[in-house]
């Protein structure tokens, strides 16, 4: 399943620096389950000698946790440097898993009742599909690569949802005024005709957005690297799933240029109520 950080699964998170080297993982896990707070996951991350230590959380509320924090600073400063400490209690992390599942579930209401004023039917079909379609993605890296998911994790799949309805926007406002312009042209051409007439602008966006985050992933150091990776899967899934899973759904709708004028006319009714 997803790997929940601390914001939602309550507990300790301690990450350390070894002050001479590479730290010793083996040491410090044997060391850490001997404190007697459960079993503790120990981990090394970056270059620089950096590990972590994740606590269960403890029965006995902020005292408890505190007591874990006492305990491992007592064992591990001589060796190693704490450049991070968090402690989240149980109330906190189920009002933090609360709040970030409201804001998912607003954000995406938000999505479809934008979409279905902005667009036909049809077309807010398809713009869904290919949304959802970088939504489940998503969540797939997470679960494949085992990133840490937290409100971070949160922040990026909501951006990733604005960008993935921007580049569709983008395809299917051109699709709109295609279908206006050349009536009797075949579905299948037209739309290709879409892809290509926006694809310059697709492929200068996604690149230039691509470059800056590949730097956030080597320069931004560990604070937002989890984001950055998040974020460049994101956009690449984004840009290929516009073109490619959004615009081929219209074909499996039937749009045409009489059920888009038609479709049309009810928004614009709708508009006016």
């Amino acid at each position: 399943g997803l790997n929940f950080g601390i914001d939602f699964r309550g507990g300790t998170l301690m990450e350390m620096q070894a002050k001479n080297g590479k730290p010793d993982i083996a040491h410090v896990r044997q060391t850490a389950n001997a404190f007697g707070f459960g079993e503790v996951e120990v981990q090394e991350f970056g270059s620089g000698g950096e590990l972590s230590m994740r606590f269960a959380l403890q029965p006995g509320g902020e005292v408890a946790q505190q007591g874990v924090v006492t305990k491992a600073r007592a064992a591990f400063a001589q060796d190693y440097d704490f450049r991070r400490v968090e402690t989240v209690g149980p109330r906190v992390s189920g009002e933090l898993v609360q709040a970030g599942t409201i804001g998912v579930v607003l954000a995406i209401i938000g999505v479809l009742v934008y979409l279905w004023f902005r667009f036909e039917m049809q077309l807010a079909i398809g713009a869904i599909v290919g949304t959802m379609h970088d939504i489940v993605l998503t969540l797939g890296f997470f679960l494949f690569t085992q990133l840490e998911f937290n409100l971070t994790s949160i922040a990026a799949i909501l951006t990733i949802v604005g960008y993935s309805l921007n580049e569709t926007v983008v395809v299917f406002d051109r699709t709109r005024e295609l279908l206006r312009r050349y009536k009797t042209m075949p579905v299948e051409e037209l739309l290709d005709l879409s892809v290509n007439s926006t694809l310059s602008r697709t492929a200068i966006t996604s690149t230039t957005t691509v470059l800056a985050l590949i730097a956030l992933v080597l320069f931004g150091g560990t604070a937002i690297e989890g984001f950055a990776l998040v974020m460049l899967f994101g956009v690449v899934v984004c840009t290929y799933s516009a073109m490619f899973i959004s615009t081929p759904v219209l074909l499996y709708l039937d749009v045409r240029a009489g059920r888009l004028d038609q479709s049309e006319d009810t928004a614009e009714a709708k508009a006016r109520v």
